[in-house]
């Protein structure tokens, strides 16, 4: 009758029998810690059997193999339930894998003595009478594999790049497959080398084993040793306790530690580069820039170098942090002059690269920024491009990234984008989140929140007001710019932005923000505009943001400091012009000598470029390529921000020859949407849409015609569905 044995141990007893009819034991062996019965680590002998048990199981094995004339080496199998009850298995007529342990304990060679036997020799020839045969210490054995014990133990298979073993007093090697140059197939056993430890306790023995785990270096193919190294270390494992389905019955095994394979991995790298060349995605040839970026100097007007050692402590945030933010906008629109926003730091380097800056380079440049643009309204540095490319591309934390900043820059106020209703994200997210996402950008160093939404919807825009005012930020609810409003027949005319302009008032703002995201408000319509704006509100100041995608940044920014703006956004010489904002030194000079002054340092913002203008070299491989101004942006008005995008996903897609043909379509698929605001998220649906139908050779025309039939981009499906958290 078959009976059920709760958590019982394996134990197998080694045999010896001649012709003659004698049969000896060598003692006992654990081999409870198995998977699947596939057997992982033995121990000779037990270490928790009762000596009366042992005794007995011995007495039957041999009883066993003299009642069949049992003739050479075998095992007879045993199971011991929790009552220390045994029960018979099985004999089986072999040596086995784990038979190195019971050699080690005994010091008996059991394949020689197998040999002899069987050529016709007797035990007692061979000197195996059971009075001379004993045991000393402890033996355990380990089977190195070729599998992914996180994975289910499935095998793993490859090429071994480096293969060195473990060695010294006590340690025995009994190989398989394993040598550097090895190639792993799925048809043969995955175990690469039999590791077998001798020491006199128990104890001894078991860091022994784990020393020599250490101390094993394969790679090109994952192994089991991680898994053996959670194995040794267990509680139960070490007071020698383990049960046949002890794996089976402990996740916690599975907690694994791997090596770091530094190494290799770093040859590996370097050895790829050296043949293959950069595997960065966007990256094209190497770096212009070579050596070390020099640092720059500041001078104050008797030429005397300042002391940078520590961050410059004079700025406008000292008034917000003191006064609070209306404070900072009643002080800023009582300021003489225009002053800058400095967007080298965001939206100036992801408006030329197709990749973003990496924070440690930011840093580098901090306490000379802190000196230079001590007078700056605020820093751009933050939001959801950085939330998507520091996690996507750099693998950057940038919460980390605003912390670090923050420190580095006590001085001037930092600014960030927030789309409204969706945060930092491409869609609406619960008010909730919004409301947490502001209180803790505003504790780790926002001061100025930029608030927008993607289609100017003023539902949507309340949302992120008021949980910026809650969190204690300065509001700048900002209108997106989109068009040309001195042309009649465009739809977006004074009287829309004005009326956005009376709503957001309403709400309550501190700041009024023009976001102008493709550089198509031209000189023209900004005196109209924010004229029409510092009549109307005379009281709030006016912050302007364009792209000199057209090359009449600076004359918009002249015509809006004349016409009332308090703030413009401007970048530094080397990361400014076309896609990006207009430069800081042009805009200097422009305003020159006109009363509006920024009250900036030429020579500390020249002294600040030279870093930027070494920094842009060592970026170079991800320049988007574009090499002058773009007065066709009138026409297709692509936003700067996602124009260097749109070229790199072009040449993904295999489209980068159809580059005029893209921006044609992006003309037309904005007029098949509706002629809509073009800002993240709702610029990347022109986007999507135009690249599909320069894929497909679709025209305006086509498109309308076929639309039922079309498999357009999700995000064109997304827009029309109204998932991103607009009332489309």
């Amino acid at each position: 009758m078959a009976q059920f044995l709760d958590r019982p141990k394996h134990i197998e007893v080694q045999l010896l029998g001649d012709s003659t009819g004698n049969v000896v034991h060598l003692y006992e062996r654990d081999c409870s810690v198995q998977r699947r019965h596939q057997k992982v680590v033995e121990l000779a002998p037990a270490k928790d059997l009762p000596r009366e048990v042992r005794d007995k199981i011995l007495a039957d094995a041999v009883k066993l193999a003299k009642s069949v004339n049992y003739r050479n080496a075998g095992t007879a199998e045993f199971l011991v339930d929790q009552k220390a009850r045994h029960y018979f298995i099985e004999i089986n007529p072999r040596i086995q894998v784990e038979h190195t342990i019971t050699e080690e304990i005994t010091g008996i060679d059991l394949v020689a003595a197998q040999i002899q036997i069987a050529a016709g020799a007797t035990l007692q020839q061979l000197g195996l009478t059971q009075d001379r045969i004993s045991t000393r210490g402890f033996a355990i054995q380990c089977r190195i594999t070729t599998e992914d014990p996180a994975n289910g133990f499935s095998p793993d298979t490859g090429k071994i790049e480096v293969y060195r073993s473990a060695g010294g007093n006590g340690v025995r090697l009994d190989g398989g497959n394993g040598f550097a140059g090895a190639i792993i197939t799925p048809f043969y056993d995955s175990m690469l080398v039999k590791c077998t430890c001798l020491a006199y306790t128990y104890e001894i023995v078991r860091r022994k084993m784990l020393r020599a785990l250490v101390e094993f270096r394969i790679r090109g193919v994952k192994t089991n040793i991680p898994f053996l190294g959670s194995l040794l270390t267990h509680p139960t494992f070490i007071e020698g306790t383990c049960w046949t389905t002890f794996i089976d019955d402990t996740p916690e095994l599975f907690a694994l530690v791997g090596s770091q394979n530094r190494a290799q991995k770093l040859l590996a790298y370097l050895g790829d580069m050296a043949v293959n060349g950069s595997s960065i995605k966007g990256q094209i040839g190497d770096p212009k820039f070579k050596g070390d970026i020099i640092m720059p100097e500041l001078h104050d007007d008797n030429g005397k170098l300042i002391d940078m050692s520590e961050p410059c402590k004079i700025g406008w945030k000292n008034i917000l942090d003191k006064e609070g933010p209306a404070a900072y906008a009643k002080a800023v629109r009582e300021n003489k002059g225009c002053l800058i926003m400095d967007t080298t730091w965001r939206d100036a380097h992801q408006s030329l690269l197709a990749t973003r800056v990496r924070t440690v380079d930011l840093l580098n440049i901090s306490r000379p920024t802190s000196y230079a643009y001590s007078n700056c309204y605020s820093l751009e540095c933050w939001g959801g491009a950085t939330f998507d490319v520091a996690m996507r591309f750099l693998y950057e934390d940038p919460w980390d990234r605003l912390r670090k900043m923050r420190r580095a820059i006590p001085n001037i106020p930092f600014q960030m984008l927030l789309r409204g209703a969706n945060g930092v994200a491409y869609s609406s997210l619960p008010d909730n989140a919004i409301y947490h996402f502001c209180e803790q950008a505003k504790r780790y160093g926002v001061d100025v929140f930029r608030i927008f939404d993607a289609l100017n919807d003023i539902d949507q825009l309340e949302v992120g007001i008021k949980a910026v005012q809650k969190a204690g930020g300065v509001v700048e609810a900002t209108v997106c710019y989109s068009g040309d409003m001195l042309n009649p027949q465009k739809k977006y005319n004074l009287e829309y932005y004005m009326d956005l302009i009376d709503k957001i008032v309403r709400i309550g703002t501190h700041v009024i923000g023009i976001k102008d995201m493709a550089g198509v408000l031209k000189p023209g319509a900004a005196t109209l505009l924010i004229g029409s704006i510092r009549k109307k509100y005379p009281d709030i100041p006016i912050h302007v943001h364009t792209h000199d995608s057209a090359g009449t940044g600076v004359a918009t920014y002249v015509a809006c400091a004349e016409a009332g703006a308090d703030a413009v956004d401007t970048a530094t010489d080397s990361l400014s012009g076309m896609t990006s904002q207009p430069s800081v030194g042009a805009l200097l000079a422009s305003l020159e000598g006109t009363g509006l002054e920024p009250d900036i340092n030429v020579h500390h913002v020249r002294a600040i470029d030279t870093y930027w203008a070494q920094l842009r070299l060592l970026y170079s491989p991800f320049e988007a390529g574009l090499t002058g101004p773009d007065p066709e942006v009138y026409e297709h008005e692509i936003p700067g921000g996602q124009l260097t995008n749109l070229i790199f996903q072009a040449s993904q897609l295999g489209l980068g020859a159809q580059w005029a043909e893209t921006k044609k379509a992006y003309e037309q698929a904005n007029d098949l949407l509706g002629d809509i605001v073009k800002v993240t998220p709702t610029s990347k649906v022109v986007g999507d849409l135009a690249q599909f139908m320069v894929s497909n050779k679709l025209s305006f025309d086509d498109v309308q015609k076929k639309a039922k039939e079309l498999d357009f981009p999700v995000s064109v499906l997304e827009f029309f569905e109204g998932l991103m958290g607009q009332p489309y």
